[in-house]
């Protein structure tokens, strides 16, 4: 099985590793928009130290995604509240005539496309270690920790994981996605020695899992737990009060682990390099659709214009409450997502319940017996009640009444409580004031219209609606 490891990552590496003349080319960039943001720098009056950082700098680049990462360290006395907009005019003067996209993390930086390559020009503060004014000043101690202790063949370890996690889709720790960042690939590589030996690591999946690779909390168990809670925990060598890992959601950590198995039974290319999904036609997706048994319910509204943390951390907190609300109301969901894209007209939210149509009467129960106030303030409210259809009565030692549902339909349910705005019921500031201008609720086939006018959607349901990851394809269908 080594063997075939080895083949299926050696060609794998071929792919993803830059040329020399990649890294040339990418240098040469990076060298100039130091020069440039440097330059701005002092022409708007501010000291700064501006460095190349991130994968560029560590050399874990892959070959098909060379984002570039030039950090300005700027001194502590500028104001909080002011780091962000200063940087921005900063990095606007020195990308100008270049596309430019305003992004935000702990605080505003910039993104430009510069001879068609990411670049990311983002502030922080020339911090001490300990000393940290924001998130970002770590950065720059992070590239100068890899680069002294990684050594030169654990940098296509590393190329490897980041690929491999990007094929499995947990490859990132914005809001979005809540994965694996490039420094933690690097800090697990680091730690585990190998590719390989990093998925082994994480196919013995257990509940709780700590890398602590300076000893920082050697004996010191009781600390480390008080400190982190996470199922993960990647003590930052550079911060001890920090957890790399802390952005990895738990499902995150669940599909790599189970993925991590599958590989290493079965390695395959296709881990790496997923087969683009095909999605139904509209006939195969209303056969699904109308054979499923479950209800499929869409909330879709007008796109959002907001940075991307910003719009998912809204979106996946209303996807929550939503399904809690609905939950509440007795429909069972089974499976929940959300849909959005950069530039999309559209962002759709889907709840799969297991019966869209309740019956019109349930029970409710009271309190046992021996609750007598509890119990004479259930028959007060009860006894005269316009939606009892049956009751107060005792059953198994406590008081039950069948009353009317408010709602039988899921769909109807959700149109009540959030096409008005839904704040009461958890919907996000943001969703909330659009819901009222654009807000619909489609069931089933009712989705086809923005399913035949959107190729990202259809791609994005067909997935959901298969429910089964990629790589258990490619498992199942290995040869014996």
């Amino acid at each position: 099985m080594q063997k075939n490891i080895d083949k299926v990552t050696s060609e794998i590496l071929q792919k993803i590793t830059p040329t020399q003349e990649d890294r040339a080319k990418k240098d040469h960039l990076a060298h100039e928009l130091e020069l440039k943001v440097s330059a701005a720098c002092v022409e708007s009056g501010m000291e700064a130290v501006v460095r190349v950082e991130g994968s560029l700098a560590k050399d874990t680049w892959l070959k098909e995604d060379p984002d570039i990462d030039v950090f300005m360290r700027l001194p502590p006395s500028i104001p909080r509240k002011s780091l962000g907009e200063l940087a921005l005019k900063i990095a606007r003067k020195a990308t100008e005539g270049s596309k430019q996209v305003e992004r935000f993390a702990e605080h505003p930086y910039l993104e430009a496309f510069v001879d068609s390559v990411r670049v990311n020009i983002v502030p922080c503060y020339l911090s001490k270690p300990g000393e940290w004014l924001s998130a970002t000043d770590r950065t720059p101690y992070h590239t100068d920790y890899i680069n002294i202790h990684l050594s030169k063949a654990q940098h296509g370890d590393i190329r490897l994981l980041k690929r491999f996690m990007k094929g499995i889709s947990v490859y990132g720790a914005e809001i979005k996605i809540g994965g694996f960042s490039g420094y933690l690939c690097e800090l697990l590589v680091l730690h585990y020695g190998t590719f390989t030996k990093v998925l082994e690591a994480f196919a013995n999946h257990k509940p709780k899992r700590t890398v602590d690779i300076e000893n920082y909390y050697k004996d010191k168990q009781q600390e480390l737990e008080r400190l982190f809670s996470e199922p993960l925990v990647v003590v930052d060598p550079v911060d001890k009060a920090r957890n790399v890992a802390s952005a990895v959601q738990p499902q995150k950590l669940h599909v790599f682990a189970a993925a991590s198995q599958a590989f290493l039974k079965e390695p395959a290319d296709e881990f790496f390099y997923p087969l683009k999904t095909h999605p139904l036609s509209i006939e195969e997706l209303q056969e699904t659709i109308a054979s499923r048994g479950s209800s499929l319910i869409f909330l879709a509204f007008g796109g959002l214009e907001a940075v991307p943390d910003v719009l998912w951390g809204q979106l996946h907190r209303t996807r929550k409450a939503l399904s809690k609300q609905l939950e509440l109301a007795d429909f069972r969901i089974l499976r929940d997502a959300a849909w959005s894209e950069d530039d999309a007209e559209v962002t759709i939210l889907v709840f799969e319940v297991e019966q869209r149509i309740l019956s019109s009467v349930k029970r409710h129960f009271g309190p046992p017996l021996e609750f007598s106030k509890e119990c004479e303030s259930f028959i007060s409210k009860y006894s005269a009640n316009d939606d009892v259809v049956a009751g107060p009565f005792i059953d198994e030692g406590r008081w039950v009444v069948e009353v009317r549902r408010k709602f039988t339909d899921a769909a109807e349910y959700l149109e009540a409580k959030v096409l008005s705005g839904g704040r009461n019921v958890g919907v996000a500031e943001l969703i909330a004031k659009e819901l009222p201008k654009s807000g619909q609720v489609l069931v089933g086939e009712e989705i086809t219209m923005h399913y035949t006018y959107n190729h990202e959607f259809a791609v994005f349901l067909t997935d959901f609606l298969s429910g089964k990851p990629f790589w258990l394809e490619t498992k199942c269908n290995a040869p014996s």
